[in-house]
């Protein structure tokens, strides 16, 4: 690990930096641009895709009957062509998308073989398409988090391959000696991905263990997918942005180093959580519950360094339309993160395990604080990449209203009907009849579907207006109005 670096601010967004820097950052985007848009198009298309089977499967919990004439739309297929749509498809074309260009220009180095990457995400979008076609055909694997047929799975892996090997490349042929905090999570997710999707591939579908190896499997991969390839990236985005925007060096140089290494240590047993109540060892249920107790420490170590680096910053990071969505993200991810640590002991345990809780739990890591992360990286990198400003704020401020709000009241109805679905269960002699608790749940699910619409409506408006911008729309605010800030009327907002 790098020495610490010196407490210089770094350039913010907009200020006069030298011109050789300036242009070697040009350069370094434009060499990224075709691969940029590709993936952000790709990402929007299954963001679109996955809302869309999300909210046939939200109206089906409290309408069953709701396109209930083909096998083609049962609940099941549905969901798991979502979960894949989002987490696989909109989730890695972001990462793909925003991660890369923040590692070049933290690495300080144009793209090398750009056609290579663009033939990779396109063969990682071809085998997602492919998997989640046979999802709905039938072939499902019924593994959670790995319903892929496995005979979309090896192109999903080679195409993965040669996009993290670029990654990797890129920081082999860096400029300079130092290592950033970003460098370190998105260089740990690069390796640590392959590893779990490979392990779990092997040992569940292609050469099955044994008996309930399996399980501990599935739930490693599936915890560990969020925790050690979601949770990394987004991190690293944010530990990048943040600072960038404000214009100052983050808090603490050796927090960070803290919290980087008590996530990979801890967060790697956690997963085992999710089996407690089943015939599993229980000194390895025991260590998962300890491992998701400790990763209190990573979280709150984030915390104060994220924190830390806004104070003062008398909240003129609210007017970014990038540290808007970061920060909310941020903010769940301490939520989020301390959530789950309660869940794992064995007295909440027994409430929410097999409840609406758990899916609410999974919503708030992946959507409230990854998704929106990677939304807000978006915000900044595409008016350096294109060379022209968002061209609308108002679209932003339905974007982020929309989701911050739809997610939120889809968390909060969940993990409220989870808990009383929970209580109800464990009361057989006053809940009896479990026909009667699942009623007692429809309108929680009502309420879920109203938040899936109301995420549609920001995904809309996010969508609108990257194509907006994407066809030259904002050309001119770059020239005449400068950058599109989040501002009131009296201030002179740009709509």
């Amino acid at each position: 690990m790098s020495q610490a670096p010196k407490n210089v601010a770094p350039t913010t967004p907009y200020s006069s930096a030298d011109a050789s820097i300036r242009a070697e950052l040009s350069e370094i985007d434009a060499s990224l641009r075709v691969s940029s848009l590709f993936f952000i198009t790709s990402a929007i298309f299954w963001l679109m895709a996955g809302t869309i089977l999300a909210l046939i499967a939200a109206i089906k919990l409290h309408e069953p009957s709701f396109a209930a004439g083909s096998e083609l739309t049962t609940f099941g297929r549905i969901r798991s062509a979502h979960m894949n749509a989002m987490a696989l498809g909109f989730g890695n074309n972001m990462i793909f998308a925003v991660c890369t260009w923040i590692m070049a220009r933290l690495c300080r180095t144009p793209i090398r073989h750009g056609g290579l990457l663009l033939i990779a995400g396109s063969f990682w979008n071809l085998g997602l398409t492919v998997g989640i076609a046979g999802i709905i055909k039938g072939d499902i694997t019924s593994v959670e988090w790995l319903e892929i047929p496995k005979y979309a799975t090896p192109l999903l892996a080679i195409s993965y391959v040669l996009i993290g090997v670029w990654g990797i490349m890129a920081f082999r042929f860096r400029k300079g000696e130092h290592v950033y905090v970003s460098q370190w999570y998105f260089l740990g997710a690069l390796f640590w991905f392959p590893w779990l999707y490979i392990v779990a591939q092997v040992m569940i579908i292609w050469a099955p263990a044994q008996g309930v190896v399996q399980s501990v499997t599935n739930w490693w991969f599936a915890h560990n997918y969020l925790g050690l390839w979601l949770t990394p990236m987004a991190l690293g985005t944010a530990y990048y942005l943040i600072p960038k925007v404000l214009g100052r060096p983050i808090y603490s140089y050796y927090l960070s180093v803290l919290g980087f290494w008590s996530l990979a240590i801890f967060y790697n047993w956690a997963g085992v959580h999710h089996l407690i109540g089943g015939p599993v060892p229980v000194w390895l249920l025991s260590a998962g519950i300890v491992a998701s107790v400790m990763m209190v420490i990573p979280v709150i170590v984030v915390a104060i360094n994220h924190h830390m680096t806004l104070i003062g910053s008398r909240l003129n990071w609210w007017k970014s339309p990038t540290l808007r969505f970061v920060v909310f993200g941020a903010v769940n991810y301490t939520l989020v993160s301390i959530i789950g640590s309660t869940m794992a002991l064995r007295t909440v345990n027994m409430t929410t395990h097999f409840t609406h809780f758990t899916v609410g739990h999974a919503h708030h890591g992946v959507y409230a604080f990854f998704a929106m992360i990677m939304f807000g990286g978006v915000y900044y990198m595409m008016p350096r990449v294109l060379n022209r400003e968002w061209p609308s704020a108002s679209l932003i401020r339905v974007h982020f209203w929309m989701c911050a709000l739809g997610i939120l009241l889809m968390v909060f109805a969940l993990q409220i009907c989870g808990w009383i679905q929970g209580t109800q269960m464990n009361d057989a002699i006053n809940y009896p009849d479990f026909l009667q608790i699942v009623k007692s749940t429809r309108p929680y699910m009502i309420i879920r579907s109203i938040s899936g619409v109301m995420l549609m409506v920001g995904h809309l408006a996010f969508g609108l207006n990257f194509f907006w911008m994407l066809f030259s729309a904002g050309a001119l605010r770059v020239q005449q109005e400068g950058p599109t800030l989040l501002i009131s009327k009296k201030e002179g907002s740009k709509t």
